[in-house]
């Protein structure tokens, strides 16, 4: 599930975004202290960030600034100072895109989904899978689930990638073996056998239940 950081002080603006973009099951965080936005962007981590131009205490272009000497996550400013002076100056302080007040929720939706694609699903190097509101971190073999997080090793989080890499399609054994393989040990079909066990476990500790289903006779799956 993306994180989306939601830096706007009007409240009633912060919440009607926030409300559509957790419909479209994004996980949405509204700042509250908006004299350490660094802060809440450290604990939140966001993938992305909708960041209002007039703000208590300092403007966004301030914060994209500051934000940009940490984060490459796309920034995207939503502000009715929407002469082209303002655009122009979001873009030179690192912003991606520029959406003017008033707008459609529908239109700020695609802009995000936009961004994300451009910034993660077409880079060749995602750093996380996402399935379901379950997260694969491509990056540390971390799973996380509602807040939840998963420690896999590294022939659970092989096959864990191979079958939400295949989601909806049966993924054969030979398939999971081989991917097993991939540091030139030999592996018994037993071997993945257990590892397969102990990782249906882990993810029914974390509520998972039945998240991988045999096929018999073919291999496993997780459906779409």
């Amino acid at each position: 599930m993306y994180r989306i950081l939601l830096v706007e002080d009007d409240e009633t603006i912060a919440s009607s975004i926030k409300n559509y973009l957790e419909n479209w099951d994004y996980e949405v965080s509204l700042v509250d202290n908006f004299r350490n936005v660094i802060q809440e962007f450290s604990q939140f981590e966001p993938h992305i960030v909708l960041l209002d131009i007039m703000l208590p205490f300092y403007d966004g272009y301030y914060w994209c600034k500051e934000l940009r000497k940490i984060s490459n996550a796309p920034i995207i400013f939503i502000s009715s100072a929407a002469d082209n002076m303002n655009i122009v100056m979001a873009v030179n302080m690192g912003g991606d895109d520029f959406i003017a007040k008033p707008f459609d929720l529908s239109v700020l939706c695609a802009k995000v989904q936009a961004s994300l694609r451009r910034a993660y699903d077409m880079t060749g190097s995602i750093s996380a899978i996402e399935h379901n509101g379950v997260v694969l971190n491509l990056n540390d073999f971390k799973l996380s689930y509602q807040n939840k997080v998963l420690e896999l090793t590294k022939n659970e989080f092989r096959i864990m990638e191979t079958l939400l890499l295949n989601k909806g399609k049966v993924v054969s054994r030979d398939t999971l073996m081989t991917k097993l393989w991939q540091d030139g040990n030999y592996v018994e079909e037993n071997t993945l056998t257990v590892n397969v066990t102990r990782l249906r476990k882990k993810l029914e500790d974390l509520g998972l239940v039945d998240f991988i289903k045999t096929k018999v006779g073919c291999g496993y799956v997780i459906e779409s």
